[in-house]
């Protein structure tokens, strides 16, 4: 038997359980180990792909595997810390709005749903992404509830206390994964500072804004990431 062809999906699989025990730490409410294990799951989404073209025997098989643990690594847990995190102010709006508004959380997870189902038969999508892919929408619903948790400020805390912000940002997170917007690939092929200046730009900005701003980087680097992808594309287009 041929080892090297399992490896992959192996580790797809491992990407999988890491979203499953996500959900379990997200429906018990505790959110920094659901975004530790998403994290996790992220990063070894990243090696099932790397590992298949090394043995070169990417498959048909490891391509439907890879987006159903992304549709729950990636998916299903951003729509269930929205919910929570909706679940959380929804006492302070009516009841009748109480018993729907946190299910619309799950709007993310059908975003996320139709965003996979579209890469897979999508060809423009080999070097670079149309659309925000899901592991970065995944991380930046992740990390609300952590800056909410460890933030001092009061602006925070009213803007990510709102329901009508969470509702906004929900919808605005569906829409980003399927938008007809080029973002540019993270992949850095040959290590010339030229072909690779806007990535290696963009590591450098990232990792400041972690430094800096911890949890609340996440968010502003994936929001920096999407308006860098439009100023480069109108750049090009000049």
């Amino acid at each position: 038997m041929n080892i090297k062809k399992h490896i992959p999906n192996i580790i797809t699989l491992l990407n999988l359980f890491c979203g499953c025990v996500a959900l379990v730490f997200a429906f018990h409410r505790n959110f920094e180990m659901a975004f530790y294990f998403v994290c996790l799951g992220i990063f070894l989404d990243f090696f099932d792909g790397f590992f298949a073209r090394l043995f070169k025997v990417s498959s048909p098989l490891g391509l439907q595997l890879d987006s159903l643990a992304d549709m729950v690594t990636s998916g299903v847990v951003p729509g269930l810390i929205m919910y929570q995190m909706m679940i959380d102010i929804s006492t302070t709006m009516p009841d009748s709005y109480m018993q729907i508004f946190p299910y619309l959380g799950f709007i993310i997870t059908l975003g996320s749903c139709y965003r996979l189902a579209n890469f897979n038969i999508d060809t423009r999508q080999t070097d670079s992404f149309i659309g925000l892919p899901t592991p970065a929408n995944a991380l930046f619903i992740l990390s609300l509830p952590l800056v909410l948790k460890y933030s001092d400020s009061l602006f925070v805390l009213e803007i990510f206390t709102n329901p009508w912000v969470l509702l906004v940002i929900t919808l605005l997170s569906a829409y980003i994964l399927n938008a007809e917007i080029p973002l540019f690939s993270l992949k850095i092929k040959k290590f010339i500072f030229k072909d690779n200046a806007l990535q290696i730009i963009f590591l450098i900005i990232s990792l400041l804004l972690l430094v800096f701003f911890q949890y609340l980087g996440i968010p502003l680097l994936i929001i920096f990431y999407i308006l860098l992808s439009v100023v480069n594309n109108k750049v090009l287009k000049k």
